[in-house]
């Protein structure tokens, strides 16, 4: 593969360059990996776009809202990429990639890009490789880039260590205060958005929206955000309401965090983290190297036997895998 033909493609904007170029740095391979990074260090670091983490319970409407606000976007002027994580089965391994579907209007967009792409038992609701995938939209010159968890829970925060702004649907009648002030994801969260503010629903999605603009008043005072954030507002993605005022809101608190300093600082923790994360994978990676494959299973079985014990067998492990 010519990495330089590859990465100039990429950085022209052209959909299908950057698709093959997704396919590489999610592949295992070690020869793919290799290929990855120097596709990765050719790439403009330069370009910078708006990262919007998004999640929600299954069946809250995310691939809903994401076409009709990435159609909203599209009408402004603004090119979109949706990576969108969907899950694995534990048993067969395999996945629906349905998202793509779901979006009939915004996939037929020339400025839009949609990739789903499988969690792989990954956990944290996104796949192990979305972060250099978003990389790689930014450097194909997209405006924002939406990315969709799969929608496991409250656990569900890894996506805000790779996003600008996290977004968290919720549906009508979806719990009261006191599930507001549980502590995980809605302690990520910058904007509750409560969808499906429409017909016999609209009264429940308005009192669900009081509901957890107070929740968000009894938790502790985030230093990144301004006056007013976090917030809670009602969407209907069927009717497109609600939409308009959901982008201002999110300007509005990015215009801040870029005035204020928070912009850089929170890309610089995040590339922190996954430098951190990397670092995990590669040693982790390791134990599946044939050597130490085979002293793993010795150790183990003089544990199982009664011979060793647990915590000096795992030392003696460690000490030879670092020697």
């Amino acid at each position: 593969m010519d990495i330089e033909d590859l990465s100039e493609r990429v950085s022209a904007g052209e959909r299908r360059a950057l698709a093959r170029a997704i396919t590489l740095v999610e592949s295992g391979r070690a020869d793919h990996r290799a290929q990855a990074a120097e596709l990765l260090a050719a790439l403009p670091q330069d370009r910078q776009a708006l990262r919007i983490g998004l999640s929600g319970t299954p069946g809250v409407g995310k691939s809903t809202f994401i076409e009709s606000f990435g159609m909203m976007l599209i009408r402004k002027g603004l090119r979109v990429a949706v990576l969108a994580v969907d899950p694995s089965s534990s048993r067969s391994g395999g996945s629906i990639l349905g998202d793509k579907t779901r979006m009939d209007l915004l996939s037929r967009e020339a400025n839009a890009f949609i990739r789903p792409s499988p969690s792989q038992t990954h956990l944290g609701g996104v796949a192990r490789r979305t972060r250099e995938a978003v990389r790689l939209c930014e450097a194909a010159g997209f405006d924002v880039v939406l990315i969709e968890t799969v929608g496991v829970g409250q656990s569900e925060t890894v996506v805000a260590e790779m996003s600008d702004l996290f977004l968290l649907l919720l549906a009508p009648a979806g719990g009261d205060e006191l599930q507001g002030v549980k502590r995980g994801i809605m302690e990520m969260a910058d904007i509750i958005l409560i969808n499906k503010a429409d017909g016999d629903l609209k009264a429940a999605a308005t009192r669900t929206c009081a509901d957890y603009a107070g929740a968000l008043r009894l938790l502790r005072k985030r230093p990144q955000d301004p006056e007013g954030y976090p917030c809670a507002m009602t969407v209907s993605a069927l009717e497109e309401n609600g939409l308009e005022a959901a982008w201002e809101a999110m300007e509005k608190l990015t215009d801040w965090r870029r005035s204020e300093g928070w912009w850089d600082r929170t890309r610089a923790a995040q590339a922190r983290y996954w430098f951190s994360e990397d670092v995990k994978q590669r040693l982790l990676s390791r134990l599946q190297e044939p050597e130490a494959r085979a002293a793993l299973k010795a150790l183990s079985d003089e544990v199982a036997a009664g011979e060793a014990d647990p915590s000096v067998a795992a030392q003696a492990f460690v000490d030879r895998l670092g020697g």
